[in-house]
């Protein structure tokens, strides 16, 4: 198949060179045209000629969220306000939204490295490609059709929800590929197998952004719709929006655009780099985006860089699946406990299902307790759930090195969401 819209460098020493070209664009563009970065940039002592090697990536301030709101609504303009063709915004919850802003070219090269994410899936210009994301204000939406068209396979814009045209759709236009969040995924899994319409629809491949999806929600979806491939693809509104990487066919990692932007991995105590393989936040730098460029953007997403080449013989590096943000962290018992952790565990032991639901609260002896409560796969005895719980309970202790009570319930039983499932519930008194 034709590599239209991957990157042409032979080597890593290729790859670096054009970094390090668009690192010092970067900077020189974001100091001449935005005042919040010469200020920034004065502060650390740091200009643009000062640039010689990605080594010097690591003398630039850092860029945060709270950057974001307080430039609101125009945060980080580094364009005449007149070259701005587009907004997105985030779909934060609390205080002011992160609005970023989009030049035509910013918006060409986002559909561009979108439409690289399908080539890599292996979709061709006869699949039809249902995007179940959300539009409007969002970045999603616009991106996933964007970049379809981009490619050249039908985009069926139908958003999110609306579980009847949904199916609808899938049996009708006979729907080959669906983008949705991972949850919307199983929701959808677990309809087509209600309905009975598994041998009416045509549907071979799912794209999952917006949420991490467990090892135990991907085996149960590609089970009940007999998919021969998931993918997972990352993005955020900050940076252009979803489409900046996806994990390919080998599914080792996922494969970054580390020619529009670099990625690293800090300690987000320390802020000092962590060694490939460890866990760590994620830190962008872009390299050609105009109109809101990101300098060491502190995105609190927490991954492992992963340090050896794909076995597809791709170039571009590979991080981790996303493990959950730096600022999710949750302090149980005096153990820090990342989402991601639970989750991890919880694929690995036979006979859980997909759904669960992890409970902190605080009782009247005062201490903390963690309560797990978690679907078994489907046609599971009622005897053997005590022995399935007591298999989590020790999962737990030994990879996690805390307590927990578990409670096995049946199939299908927790909620299903349209978007993102709410699985970690805090319920102690601040």
């Amino acid at each position: 198949m034709a590599r239209t819209f991957m990157p042409s460098f032979n080597s890593v020493d290729e790859l670096q060179q054009h970094q390090l070209k668009g690192l010092q664009w970067t900077v020189a563009h974001a100091y001449r045209g935005s005042d919040f970065y010469r200020r920034r940039l004065d502060q650390a002592r740091v200009h643009p000629e000062d640039i010689q090697s990605l080594d010097d990536l690591r003398r630039l301030p850092f860029t945060t969220a709270d950057d974001l709101r307080e430039g609101y609504p125009f945060p980080l303009l580094a364009v005449p306000r007149h070259e701005v063709v587009r907004i997105h915004a985030s779909s934060g919850t609390t205080g002011k939204r992160k609005i970023l802003s989009y030049t035509p070219k910013d918006i060409d090269d986002w559909t561009h490295f979108f439409a690289r994410c399908y080539e890599m899936a292996e979709l061709t210009v006869e699949d039809r490609v249902q995007i179940a994301v959300g539009y409007g204000i969002w970045t999603a939406g616009v991106g996933f059709q964007l970049g379809c068209e981009k490619f050249g396979a039908m985009a069926l814009p139908v958003g999110p929800g609306n579980v009847d045209l949904q199916c609808q759709f899938l049996v009708d236009l006979q729907s080959t590929v669906m983008c949705c969040t991972a949850s919307m995924g199983l929701l959808m899994a677990e309809e087509v197998n209600r309905r009975n319409l598994k041998d009416k629809i045509a549907l071979k491949k799912m794209i999952f952004g917006s949420e991490r999806s467990s090892d135990a929600m991907r085996r149960r979806i590609k089970e009940l719709l007999g998919l021969e491939d998931m993918f997972d693809i990352p993005g955020m509104t900050e940076l252009y929006g979803p489409g900046t990487g996806l994990d390919c066919p080998r599914h080792e990692g996922i494969h970054y655009w580390a020619d529009y932007y670099i990625l690293e991995m800090i300690d987000p105590e320390t802020l000092e780099p962590v060694a490939p393989g460890e866990v760590g936040e994620m830190v962008l730098t872009t390299l050609c985006k105009e109109a809101a460029p990101l300098i060491r953007y502190r995105t609190r997403d927490l991954s492992r860089l992963i340090d050896h080449p794909c076995s597809c013989g791709n170039i571009l590096p590979m991080h981790d699946r996303i493990l959950g943000r730096s600022d999710d962290m949750l302090i149980f018992r005096a153990v820090n406990i990342y989402p991601g952790q639970i989750d991890e565990v919880l694929s690995t032991i036979p006979d859980a299902g997909s759904e669960y639901q992890v409970h902190l609260e605080r009782r009247d002896d005062g201490r903390d307790y963690m309560i797990i409560r978690l679907e078994c796969c489907e046609n599971f005895e009622a005897e053997a759930k005590p022995r399935l719980a007591a298999a989590v309970q020790n999962e737990i202790k030994k990879k996690i090195m805390v307590s927990c009570e578990v409670d096995i319930v049946d199939n299908c039983t927790l909620p299903r969401s349209e978007r993102k499932s709410k699985r970690f519930f805090d319920h102690r008194p601040e």
